[in-house]
């Protein structure tokens, strides 16, 4: 497992139905050291912090074996690296494997898998196609991102070593199932609210479907 490409940027505008919006989900790949710290990389940032960054957000990661799947969706889309604003283009890790609260060393760094990543509209923004949104959750090609549990410098070749599991073992790829596939799932989601590293976000909209589909 290693970090194929490490990718940063600062919130730009766009426009957006005729309004200017800000948006960090640009990124671009580095290729020295860069310091991982709480919030975000150096040089990077996000715009909107209700639904981005905070300390349980403070990296993206996107498995670059994705990449092949949208080549074949989106035929004559150049996509580089760092296409789906993801900060760690990473090789090895998908949802399907990786719990939250798994802990991985990179770098000098220690992160924790704190959740999937929902798009929001600014990545139809970035691919210029509304639908994007959809087709990128209908795939259930997520990603996850990093909370920082130390900080450090990290960069693109960095190997990436598992060092700790939740016992739960509820993945990236059964959050997002329970959330937006198999919402009856009840099994799943009491295992979900169990997992320490699970934002508390999350567990109290799981807490509320369990509700629902018990009434049911």
């Amino acid at each position: 497992m290693k970090v194929v490409s490490l990718n940063v940027g600062l919130p730009r505008e766009m426009s957006y139905h005729g309004k200017l919006v800000m948006t960090g989900i640009f990124k671009e790949p580095v290729s020295s050291r860069v310091m991982l710290r709480t919030l975000n990389l150096d040089g990077d940032k996000q715009a909107d912090l209700s639904v981005h960054g905070g300390r349980e957000k403070a990296a993206y990661a996107y498995p670059v074996e994705h990449y092949e799947y949208w080549r074949r969706e989106l035929p004559g889309k150049d996509l580089p690296y760092g296409m789906f604003g993801e900060n760690f283009t990473t090789e090895g890790l998908l949802e399907e494997t990786v719990c939250i609260g798994d802990r991985f060393q990179i770098g000098e760094a220690e992160v924790w898998v704190t959740q999937p990543r929902l798009p929001c509209y600014k990545l139809g923004i970035k691919f210029g196609r509304a639908e994007m949104v959809k087709d990128f959750l209908r795939s259930r090609r997520t990603g996850f991102y990093f909370a920082v549990l130390h900080e450090g410098h990290v960069a693109a070749g960095d190997s990436i070593h598992l060092v700790g599991r939740d016992e739960t073992r509820v993945t990236v790829a059964d959050i997002t199932r329970i959330y937006a596939f198999d919402k009856g799932d009840l099994t799943t989601i009491e295992r979900a609210l169990r997992v320490k590293a699970l934002p508390e976000g999350w567990k109290g909209h799981f807490q509320r479907q369990s509700k629902t589909e018990q009434r049911k």
